[in-house]
C-alpha cells in the first residue's frame, strides 16, 4: 500500500521522532511504499486562512495545502505519531486536520448543510500512535478516550467509512523504561502486520 505517516511533534530527539522512524522502517521492510509528512519540519501552517474559510462552503481554496492534500487523497493507509497533550490533538495535528481533511477533499457538503458525503474511499488503513503523560486510567475511564472518539466517530467513519483505525497509547511517557518503549514498539509491528501485503507480492506469491 502507499502509506502517509504523518509526524506532529516538534522536537527531533523526541519519543515520537524515535517511533516514526521505527515505523517507516517497519512499513518499507514490509514492502509498503512511504511517504513522511513532518508537519513541524515543513513548517505547516496550522491555521486556517480568511480565503479558505470564506470558500469553505463553494470551492474550498485549499492551493496553499495543496501539496498536503495530494499526499492524503494518494494514501491507502495513514499513520499518526503524535503526542496527545491536554487530552487532545497538538495543534499543529488540529490545523492538518481542518486545512487538508476539507471539503471537496475529505468529503464534500450537502446542498441544505445535512450529512455530509464522504471522499476518502481510497483510504483502507488508519494507524494512530500516541504518547501520554497520564496514566491508562485518567484516559479511559475518567475522559473516555477522547481522542479516539473524535477520530472514530467525527472524523474516519465520517470522511473515510471503509476505513479500518487501530489506536495505540502509551501512557506515562515520561517515566518509561527502555523495555517498556520495546515492548510498545512490538504492539506498533504487529498492528502493522495485520496490514493486507502489497499487490505485487500477493501476485508473486
Amino acid at each position: 500500500m502507499h502509506c502517509l505517516v504523518v509526524k506532529a511533534h516538534p522536537l527531533s530527539e523526541s519519543l515520537c521522532s524515535s517511533l516514526t522512524s521505527h515505523i517507516v522502517g517497519l512499513l518499507e521492510r514490509a514492502g509498503h511504499t512511504v511517504e513522511v509528512e513532518d508537519l513541524y519540519a515543513r513548517g505547516f501552517a496550522p491555521a486556517l486562512t480568511v480565503e479558505e474559510r470564506h470558500s469553505y462552503f463553494d470551492h474550498y481554496a485549499g492551493q496553499q495545502a495543496s501539496a498536503e492534500i495530494e499526499r492524503l487523497l494518494s494514501a491507502e493507509a495513514v499513520v499518526l505519531v503524535f503526542p496527545t497533550w491536554w487530552f487532545g490533538f497538538p495543534a499543529i495535528l488540529k490545523g492538518w486536520f481542518d486545512r487538508v481533511w476539507a471539503p471537496g477533499v475529505a468529503y464534500d457538503h450537502a446542498d441544505d448543510y445535512g450529512p455530509i458525503t464522504p471522499r476518502l474511499n481510497r483510504l483502507r488503513h488508519m494507524l494512530v500512535v500516541t504518547s501520554l503523560g497520564s496514566p491508562w486510567w485518567v484516559d479511559r475511564l475518567v475522559l473516555w478516550q477522547p481522542v479516539k472518539r473524535v477520530l472514530k466517530t467525527a472524523i474516519v467513519r465520517t470522511c473515510a467509512p471503509a476505513c479500518h483505525l487501530k489506536m495505540l497509547s502509551l501512557y506515562k511517557s515520561e517515566r518509561l523504561s527502555p523495555a517498556q518503549v520495546d515492548r510498545f514498539m512490538t504492539r506498533i509491528e504487529r498492528a502493522i502486520e495485520r496490514w493486507p501485503p502489497p499487490a505485487d507480492a500477493v501476485a508473486a506469491a
